[in-house]
């Protein structure tokens, strides 16, 4: 009898033990991709392995044990090239159930088929074959179907090999956002620039720089390791809190607990009031006098102290700007604290670099004055407006309905009036000029503050403001009952209307504390949701959300208001809200106990967000699931997508596939 017999017989007497014993199956897969360019992705299938299993290398001898294998479906849109290969070295070692030699891996195995298409999305399906072991026992041979969306415009990892579900492709990249919020930091460097401690600095740094010009050599050399020096020094504050501010869990806490937004709330007035002119936000006067007698040792070390100089004496300017910087980028993604950072040095370095290359371009700078006093109040009134949107997320967060998108409207009104109100020169500040007249520039800038101010105003009574969706309150906070984007009435806040007038849907679980947008009626529990769609025989379409998700509003916003987007939600759909970042707690006889971190979840959010993870493997927001009535996905998830017509598309296809399944 050969080996590989003894071997099947071996796990026949497995599969023989009782059917209440458990298969061992210490393997979890997950499917993605990565683009390579010239239109070709690298499929990527991952394994995780318990510790003490392994399983086996593609190449393994005669008589062996089941190797990992792929097969891929036959569909048109890509082509494979050459074959799939095993990116993870695995390790030879003497297999004591076979004795002798065979490659296989622990704790994790990678494995990548490049594919070619020329279509913009397409999708790669097909099974992965493996059989694990420990030193005690083996897994019958197990296949893993998995699906790969590339070019779809959501992505997630892929199931356990436990649960036996697929994949859907993940694109590998960078957070979102960062291009956009880096751009935003060069901006704040600029503005710096502008600043009354800062821009009177760069005749002075021009001047060290100038002396000893005669060897230019030299000069360029110093004037380049002054700006690099700015540039490292920044970036280096953001690498420390990029460093303590990784993890989601983090991020979260940032974004919705009371505490840190309320921190963060009373920074943003303090800043705004320095700014005013009430006092100077100062580093310790023994920082500023260690590092500038640094500088008189000349040399290229002294470069550097005249960058740490530079910095340390225009932070009562610069301060208030990189806080904001910081706080926006501590709550994104981990990487936003460096990029902002980076953003901000290079903006700033640049003038005093450019000014210390090239001295007589000195001449052309316009002369310090009452101006640059101006920009500082400019931006005192900017950080008083967004300071209310900590005060928002705390209210919405915890459903305290207090700051109001009608209360909030009308600060805002009042704010940026003020704004136009001292750019025209009727309002002084301390250390402001005398205005004479009123200048081009600041013209244009007092017509565009005051167009904002009109086009809020229609704000307070119903208009979607979809430009500042993002920033603003739920348009259902507003105590104003007007007329919908569609023609029907809006509910006021907390009313949500039942479907049925008995039953178990006739009461909206949470209805008191949430509330459906754009006139739309739904559900806010799970379960709930699930039994009154199969009595009303439609999917189900799940809206992981956040109160404070500025993407999430965008997306009601500008794509659920579209009127067609919205007939198909009334019309199709049952829509369960499910708030990830709310904190009311629950009952103790609803608590849970998270089969993923093991952790007791209290709250609405918490428990929402579990089920997000385990049911999705992701806890990005916003998200949209197309489900039956189990809880199934019909189609890929959607994540933000502001793509009306893609959008469209989706709920036709998550519909149609419903109809289909239920034929």
């Amino acid at each position: 009898m050969n080996r590989k017999l003894q071997f099947l017989l071996f796990l026949l007497v497995i599969l023989s033990r009782g059917l209440s014993a458990q298969i061992y199956d210490p393997v979890s897969w997950e499917f993605s991709y990565e683009k390579k360019g010239n239109n070709r992705y690298d499929l990527i299938f991952a394994a995780t392995i318990e510790e003490g299993s392994h399983i086996y290398s593609m190449d393994v001898p005669e008589n062996g044990p089941i190797p990992t294998s792929f097969i891929f479906d036959t569909m048109p849109g890509y082509k494979l090239e050459d074959s799939v290969f095993e990116v993870t070295k695995p390790e030879d070692l003497f297999d004591e159930a076979f004795g002798f030699r065979i490659k296989s891996f622990s704790n994790r195995a990678e494995f990548r088929q490049t594919v070619y298409s020329e279509e913009p999305a397409f999708t790669v399906s097909g099974t992965v074959n493996y059989m694990s072991c420990n030193k005690s026992a083996c897994s019958p041979p197990k296949d893993v179907e998995f699906s790969i969306r590339i070019g779809s415009p959501v992505s997630f990892p892929g199931s356990s090999a436990a649960a036996g579900t697929s994949g859907t492709g993940r694109p590998a990249g960078p957070g979102s956002g960062l291009l956009k919020f880096f751009l935003i930091s060069v901006l704040a460097g600029f503005a710096g620039i502008l600043t009354p401690c800062v821009f009177p600095m760069i005749p002075i740094t021009v001047a060290f720089f100038s002396r000893g010009s005669e060897n230019r050599v030299q000069s360029v050399i110093k004037a380049i390791i002054f700006g690099l020096s700015i540039l490292l020094i920044y970036s280096l504050l953001g690498i420390i809190v990029s460093l303590t501010s990784a993890g989601a869990g983090f991020a979260n806490t940032l974004s919705t607990h009371w505490i840190p937004n309320l921190i963060f709330f009373v920074l943003f007035i303090l800043f705004a009031i320095s700014f005013f002119g009430a006092f100077e936000i100062v580093l310790p006067n023994r920082w500023v006098t260690g590092a500038d007698s640094k500088v008189d040792r000349r040399g290229l070390l002294a470069s550097f102290f005249m960058g740490l100089t530079t910095v340390i004496v225009s932070f009562s300017c610069t301060g208030p700007i990189i806080g904001v910087l910081l706080v926006e980028a501590a709550t994104g993604d981990w990487l936003r604290p460096t990029i902002g950072m980076s953003g901000f040095g290079l903006a700033f370095a640049l003038p005093f670099t450019v000014f210390a290359l090239f001295p007589s371009m000195m001449s052309r700078l316009p002369k310090s004055g009452g101006w640059l006093n101006s920009v500082k109040v400019f931006l005192a009134f900017i950080m008083l407006a967004f300071s209310l949107k900590f005060l928002m997320t705390i209210d919405s967060v915890y459903n305290l309905r207090i700051l109001t998108r009608d209360v909030y409207l009308a600060i805002w009104i009042v704010i940026f009036s003020l704004l136009g109100f001292y750019l025209l020169g009727k309002i002084k500040f301390p250390h402001d000029a005398d205005t004479p007249h009123l200048g081009i520039f600041r013209l244009f800038l007092v017509i565009a503050v005051f167009s904002f101010v009109i086009y809020l105003i229609p704000g307070l009574f119903g208009a979607p403001l979809k430009g500042l969706s993002s920033l603003l309150p739920s348009p259902q906070t507003s105590e104003f009952r007007h007329l919908g984007t569609v023609g029907n009435i809006a509910e006021p806040a907390g009313r949500q209307v039942p479907v049925f007038s008995n039953g178990p849907c006739s009461d909206v679980k949470h209805g008191d504390i949430f509330d459906m947008p754009l006139g739309l009626n739904g559900y806010f529990d799970f379960e709930q949701g699930l039994t009154c769609a199969s009595q009303q025989g439609k999917p189900v379409l799940l809206d992981f959300k956040g109160h404070a998700c500025a993407n999430c509003k965008n997306m009601e916003a500008k794509v659920w208001s579209d009127p067609e987007v919205l007939q198909r939600l009334r019309d199709n759909f049952v829509i369960v809200a499910l708030y990830v970042d709310d904190r009311t707690q629950l009952p103790e006889n609803e608590w849970i106990t998270s089969g993923i971190d093991g952790k007791v979840k209290k709250t609405i959010g918490k428990i929402n967000e579990d089920l997000e993870i385990r049911k999705f493997k992701t806890n990005a927001l916003p998200l949209y699931v197309i489900t039956d009535h189990e809880g199934n996905p019909l189609n890929d998830p959607m994540p933000t997508n502001l793509n009306i017509n893609e959008y469209k598309a989706w709920l036709d296809e998550g519909f149609r596939l419903f109809k289909a399944k239920q034929n």
